[in-house]
């Protein structure tokens, strides 16, 4: 595997490799030293067009306990302000000799420009592209399912037999685009939820079930519920009257939480609109993994580094 830029080129073997990778680098990250140097002496960059928290200080975190050398390029303040287009700053950053590139753009397809223009000879990560993919949060949705599914018994298994409820604004969000190939892939049935208006023209051909009602979704029975942010600043046209309606039809309320039965997994790839998509007594319930997602995201992204960088596949030695 040369760059990781959509779940959808992951095969079921690349997929639980990266996940038992990510096994190897979570038992590390709980001794006294978290550094590893299996990247010592390479240079990543993060080139970030497009705000970020939870990503762009995962990505970092992951370079920095494998001991690579990190350089954080934001859009805002450099030349791209200036009007640099992507290749000139690709090539920038080539001539000063990095090893991998972690891109997050606006734009979909990107990353996948940026991989294959033949601008820069290097691994790229797809950190988020537009309304397109963000494959490292599906892996880590995955590692965090499959962690808790299985316990410390997980290495090896993929997610057959798991139901994953993925509702909100499908049509903006990339979360729910990788998630769905992924969780595919792993043996997951994937059903989502949204208002007609928040789906995509091409549903018909994704290997999901679709539903307009959370109550009834939730009624069938959901191993897990994935709750999605409403993506305001990609909303160009009115797709639902008003929040308070969004969050009464298809808001993870206090009492649909409640009526979740107590093995239900409640997910969020954050950030949370609270009281909008998901209330905070669900946010802050015991079935809450948001917080290990964010925790297993730095495990994820070490184990999708030390794979690109150092070509290596299986248990770490």
């Amino acid at each position: 595997m040369r760059h990781l830029l959509s779940t959808h080129d992951l095969d079921r073997d690349n997929a639980i490799s990266i996940l038992d990778i990510a096994e190897d680098m979570a038992s590390f990250g709980h001794r006294d030293v978290k550094k590893l140097p299996a990247l010592r002496g390479k240079a990543v960059v993060n080139l970030f067009y497009e705000d970020s928290t939870r990503t762009r200080t995962s990505f970092e975190a992951a370079e920095k306990r494998l001991s690579a050398d990190v350089i954080n390029f934001s859009a805002k303040g450099s030349s791209v302000s200036k009007g640099e287009s992507l290749k000139d700053t690709a090539q920038t950053l080539d001539a000063m000799g990095i090893d991998a590139v972690v891109i997050r753009h606006g734009s979909s397809g990107a990353p996948h420009l940026l991989a294959h223009s033949g601008w820069i000879d290097v691994p790229v990560i797809n950190a988020g592209d537009g309304t397109h993919e963000h494959p490292t949060q599906a892996l880590l949705d995955a590692f965090t399912m499959r962690k808790k599914i299985y316990g410390e018994d997980s290495r090896g298994k993929d997610l057959s037999g798991v139901r994953v409820c993925i509702v909100g604004d499908i049509l903006h969000s990339r979360v729910a685009r990788s998630n769905i190939w992924l969780l595919s892939t792993l043996g997951a049935s994937v059903d989502i939820v949204a208002p007609i208006t928040l789906l995509p023209h091409s549903i018909g051909a994704w290997p999901v079930r679709v539903w307009h009602s959370l109550d009834d979704a939730l009624a069938s029975g959901c191993d897990v519920v994935m709750m999605l942010r409403i993506q305001a600043e990609r909303m160009t046209h009115a797709y639902f009257p008003n929040a308070r309606e969004y969050g009464r039809f298809w808001g993870l309320t206090a009492q649909r939480y409640r009526r979740l039965n107590s093995e239900t997994i409640i997910m969020h790839p954050g950030p949370m609109n609270r009281g909008l998509e998901i209330s905070s007594e669900a946010a802050d319930s015991p079935q809450s993994l948001i917080l290990e997602q964010v925790s297993n995201g730095v495990f994820v992204r070490m184990s999708v580094l030390y794979s690109l960088l150092t070509g290596a596949k299986g248990q770490l030695a």
